[in-house]
């Protein structure tokens, strides 16, 4: 029966190695090493019970120290969504009847639009969405300096 062990813990820890390649989150990752530990111990012929307790308890320690790795409670945002909340230049006057205006974010030129009111060049704008390629903007907030 000892020699039904070797084979298992062999073919379960590639099995496992296999399902985390073709899934993604980490999950199957650590119970592959727990199998590739109790294959290494079934190698050596130590006994089924030490296999079962190390495949156990490397699988669980391994999960739980790569879980550090797969949470986050930071939102890294992507695409268009970075600009959510960024501030920008006014290059070019934003008249929000016609929907015309341009802004500088950095390097970048947009076409920009402001819901409420008209907004001249030079001003300091937040930009609160994007819609298709333009930026929807409003006069920046001021903000009250340290002694206020």
């Amino acid at each position: 029966m000892d020699e039904f062990w070797r084979p298992f813990w062999t073919v379960l820890a590639v099995a496992l190695v296999v399902g985390e390649v073709a899934t993604a989150g980490f999950f199957m990752l650590p119970f592959a090493i727990g199998a590739g530990v109790a294959a290494v111990m079934a190698w050596t012929g130590l006994p089924v019970v030490a296999q079962w307790a190390a495949f156990v308890a490397t699988g669980t320690l391994a999960f739980m120290w790569m879980r550090r790795f797969a949470r986050s409670d930071e939102v890294h945002p992507i695409g268009a969504n970075r600009f959510d909340g960024a501030t920008a230049v006014v290059i070019k006057d934003i008249n929000h009847v016609a929907g015309t205006g341009a802004v500088r974010m950095g390097a970048e030129e947009w076409r920009a639009v402001s819901d409420a009111t008209d907004i001249s060049e030079g001003t300091v704008v937040d930009i609160v969405e994007v819609r298709g390629t333009r930026l929807v903007v409003t006069p920046a907030r001021e903000t009250k300096s340290e002694g206020e």
